[in-house]
């Protein structure tokens, strides 16, 4: 395969009040570190081509394009052989370009899907098909919502419908809002996942109660956290060393429970663009030990995305 190609974005594509999104880093450079057979990135987006998929028009950044194509190349050099696309906010509930990016290797790749309320389940039957395992829901991106609350009757609701299929939900959320998250979650239809390692700027601290609460719903079974996007609640430059007291944290309470992604395409950085073989060499300060590497990355998302 060819190597990618500098994206760019679509020049026609309006933008207003959405803004450009740096590219990604297109020279993947091959990590130190080398991953065990069948490690699974469990966090990425795919994006455009824009002339073929239509972004979403309320959407708060407008992406370049982040082809299937360059994801693969950038996965082949880290060595990942299984991914889970998650669908993008600025496509909103069509989820027709990670479904076909999909298609195109069903054994190896899984989706987590953007949906409505409302959605029939003949729906979600054909995207369980396709390889799609759970629904995301954007709690930070929410319009007029106060800080710390969650629409339970409606996520409730939808969660018993996806339980049918055994999917989970993810949440885009920031945990420290939720001190009471494991009370609030505890008869929760379906599991819960969370990335960024919590989503919560380091300085808070690994005591803080909502990354506790965060804990003790993963040491019950019923959570699951990403080591991702580091530079998202990072205070100091990469490598990022504060964020690996909450790897550590996270990996002790709940080994089990513990997944890890790229990120990629990196969307709406706000520190300089990372090359994802630097944060690929991130995992041996987060997970020192080679055997708790293999659970995180190849066993852990296999159990939950139901790689075969």
């Amino acid at each position: 395969m060819s190597s990618p190609a500098q994206p760019t974005a679509a020049k026609s594509l309006p933008h207003a009040g959405a803004p450009l999104c740096a590219p990604f880093d297109p020279r993947t450079r091959k990590p130190k570190l080398a991953l065990p057979p069948g490690a699974t990135d469990t966090h990425a987006h795919v994006c455009g081509p824009a002339a073929q998929y239509n972004y979403f028009d309320g959407r708060i950044y407008t992406p370049p394009d982040a082809l299937p194509a360059d994801y693969r190349q950038m996965l082949a050099t880290l060595g990942v052989e299984r991914a889970v696309l998650i669908q993008p906010s600025v496509y909103g509930t069509d989820n027709n370009a990670m479904l076909d990016a999909m298609k195109a290797d069903p054994t190896n790749l899984r989706g987590v899907a953007v949906v409505d309320d409302n959605i029939a389940n003949d729906e979600l039957a054909r995207m369980h098909e396709t390889g799609v395992r759970g629904v995301r829901v954007n709690i930070v991106d929410v319009k007029d919502r106060k800080p710390g609350t969650l629409p339970l009757a409606s996520l409730t609701k939808l969660a018993a419908k996806v339980a049918l299929f055994g999917w989970h939900m993810e949440f885009l959320m920031h945990v420290d809002e939720f001190p009471e998250l494991d009370r609030m979650l505890a008869d929760f239809p379906v599991d819960t996942v969370y990335g960024h390692l919590g989503y919560m700027t380091t300085d808070r601290g690994t005591g803080d109660a909502g990354f506790q609460a965060l804990l003790r719903l993963m040491q019950a079974g019923r959570a699951w956290t990403k080591l991702t996007g580091p530079y998202r609640i990072s205070t100091q430059a990469l490598p990022h060393p504060d964020t690996n007291e909450f790897a550590h944290a996270l990996t002790a309470a709940a080994p089990k429970q513990v997944i890890w992604g790229t990120d990629w395409p990196h969307v709406m950085v706000k520190t300089p663009m990372p090359n994802d073989g630097d944060l690929c060499d991130l995992l041996q300060a987060w997970i020192p030990d080679a055997g708790l590497r293999k659970q995180v990355l190849v066993d852990n998302p296999a159990r939950l995305y139901d790689f075969k």
